[in-house]
């Protein structure tokens, strides 16, 4: 995440042609090839949204991530023909704030079923500390209404819609981060699957069977950390990604970003005697990087401070150094990683 690679609005609208002028050369699009069938055409921005599209929609959709394995998110660029097969999508699962390319192209593409699955549960603001103490659960049943495409809420979620992919909750944006809280994210699913049987109706029966078998596994999910997190050494974490706010505040943690938004930024002097102070204080024994990312950082200020290293997955894309095949076992791994860190027993 070195770079931010934005695209311009204007040149999307340009590049829509072009990815438009592409496919209609071709028989077959990104979004779906011939043995689809009659399947939905469905566009997912980056892996935790593949992940809902995917479970949800079984065997009655054709899902296509527009985030390639090991690709870093919040860095992609998106090809002409990418651009133009959003166009060509029956429905579009996005979460607004993590990939301006992304958006922008979103907002062009003129996909009647869009749903950003920032509208479906309570966003927050999280900064580079964030405890599970400061922050209540006030509003999480107040999401907005869903109108007849899928948008709900977007007015009322407009006001994260410039920053919140550059600062990752740090000076007073809106963190996006919420599908590692595995309540937030099955929050997020029941509105998934909601939009699905309305822009698919003939498979409604099914799209909310797979949507309550998913809540319950992710149910089970949560109750494996509460479980697992109860009685820790430590509350604290330090992580070179700050982005375990919701994670943190859902179990009583409290985490430690070193970087905030850059996961290899190099930390400062000041904030490595911070963290080794912190760490002295707290007793947090490790500094978790993630795998879509160098873990110079992490090893720097371990080096520095006399803590371990290990790894601590955001789940921005799943690859073959991924802990776990899909969503719900790196997850499982994550809990893993942390009950060590923390002395939880």
């Amino acid at each position: 995440m070195n770079v931010r690679r934005l695209i311009p609005t204007t040149a999307v609208a340009g590049a829509v042609v072009l990815g438009l002028t592409a496919l209609s050369a071709c028989s077959t699009s990104d979004a779906a090839d011939g043995g689809n069938g009659d399947k939905l055409k469905v566009t997912a921005s980056f892996y935790p949204m593949q992940f809902l599209a995917e479970r949800i929609g079984g065997e009655h959709v054709a899902v296509t991530s527009l985030t390639k394995p090991g690709v870093e998110p919040h860095d992609l660029e998106l090809t002409p023909r990418q651009i133009g097969s959003i166009s060509e999508s029956d429905y579009v699962l996005y979460l607004k704030g993590i990939q301006p390319a992304v958006d922008d192209a979103i907002k062009q593409s003129g996909v009647k079923n869009t749903v950003d699955a920032a509208t479906l549960t309570t966003l927050e603001n999280h900064g580079s500390e964030v405890s599970g103490h400061d922050h209540g659960h006030e509003g999480e049943e107040e999401h907005g209404h869903e109108d007849e495409h899928g948008h709900e809420g977007e007015e009322a979620h407009e006001e994260h819609s410039e920053d919140d992919g550059h600062n990752h909750g740090q000076d007073g944006g809106a963190d996006p981060h919420i599908w590692l809280d595995p309540v937030k994210y099955a929050e997020v699913a029941k509105g998934v699957g909601k939009s699905l049987e309305k822009a698919d109706p003939d498979h409604a029966a099914d799209y909310k069977k797979n949507t309550d078998a998913l809540v319950a596994e992710l149910g089970e999910l949560n109750t494996a950390y509460e479980t697992g997190l109860k009685n820790p050494a430590t509350k604290t974490f330090i992580t070179t990604h700050s982005a375990f706010g919701y994670l943190a505040e859902r179990y009583g943690l409290t985490q430690q970003g070193i970087a905030g938004i850059d996961p290899e930024a190099e930390p400062s002097p000041a904030r490595i005697q911070e963290i080794h102070t912190i760490a002295e204080k707290e007793k947090a024994t490790t500094v978790f990087f993630e795998t879509l990312a160098s873990d110079k950082t992490a090893k720097t200020l371990a080096k520095d401070t006399g803590l371990k290293t290990g790894v601590l997955d955001p789940l921005e894309g799943i690859t073959e150094k991924s802990q776990g095949a899909d969503y719900i076992e790196v997850m499982e791994s994550n809990l893993a990683a942390l009950q060590k860190a923390l002395g939880a027993k």
